[in-house]
């Protein structure tokens, strides 16, 4: 290769990174700096409460325990 051929490989070169920034600005954009309110989380206590009586009752129906209907064979 000639020194200019290789001059204008550096030119094209420098070109295009030039122009990949500007297109890359263009669509990415700058980073803002706005503040953003982000909610706190109430701290956790040790303290346990009863459940509600309405929803955690002694005669309530059981969903892990198997029902079998009618003389329990399956079809």
């Amino acid at each position: 290769m000639k020194n200019s051929d290789v001059a204008a490989v550096i030119l094209i070169a420098s070109l295009s990174v030039l122009v990949a920034y500007f297109v890359a600005d263009a669509v990415i954009g700058k980073p803002t700096s706005a503040s953003v309110k982000v909610k706190t989380v109430a701290p956790i206590s040790a303290e346990v409460q009863t459940p509600d009586q309405s929803i955690f009752n002694r005669d309530a129906i059981n969903p892990t325990v198997e029902v079998l209907i009618g003389n329990g064979q399956t079809p």
